[in-house]
């Protein structure tokens, strides 16, 4: 087992974003960590999230658990109280290298969980490819602006933002040249 795991839960984009941050963390020189990326679109991949965190600090108790995704965005309190959880990192800062290197320091702040709805920009991050994935993916929208009065998503992700063409653009050749044959773009509301 590698030092740094990745847990994700929920769509495409969710992948994508478990690319990068398994990159800063290791960037970070992270190790001994598991990172618990949840989905808050249905109170069964909320319960299997908690189920995952459980069982990670079973498998590895000297690990530290990070948890984040829209199920931590959305509802914060329930995923710090787990006595598993080590660190709640909210989406508005889950993509950024800083976030990660900040886990390193030997006494690390809790990351809070910001306002969502503050963010205005998505920029493209670049990723060189997608562990045990035969096909890449790739952000090209983040967000969603419809208030539909059944979905959280909007809680969870913010308004919608748009990655530039030419972010998007550049990631597709670079994965293409990485040998990748299909590439999905991702996002929320497309």
């Amino acid at each position: 087992m590698s030092d740094i795991d990745v847990v994700t839960f929920g769509c495409r984009l969710n992948i994508f974003e478990s690319e990068v941050m398994r990159r800063h963390a290791t960037a970070a020189g992270l190790g001994e960590l598991v990172i618990v990326h949840t989905c808050a679109v249905t109170a069964e991949a909320e319960r299997q999230a908690r189920q995952a965190i459980r069982r990670a600090r079973r498998a590895r108790p000297e690990a530290r658990i990070v948890v984040t995704g829209c199920a931590a965005q959305i509802t914060p309190d329930a995923y710090a109280g787990l006595a598993e959880v080590d660190h709640l990192v909210g989406n508005d800062t889950k993509l950024r290298p800083e976030t990660w290197q900040g886990l390193a320091r030997p006494v690390p702040a809790v990351p809070a969980v910001g306002d969502i709805m503050a963010l205005e920009r998505t920029s493209g991050q670049m990723v060189e490819g997608f562990e045990q994935h035969t096909r890449a993916f790739v952000q090209v929208q983040d967000g969603c602006d419809h208030r539909c009065t059944f979905c959280v998503i909007p809680y969870g992700r913010g308004n919608s933002r748009s990655v530039p063409a030419e972010e998007v653009l550049a990631q597709v050749r670079k994965l293409v040249e990485a040998g990748y044959k299909e590439v999905v773009l991702t996002g929320v509301d497309l």
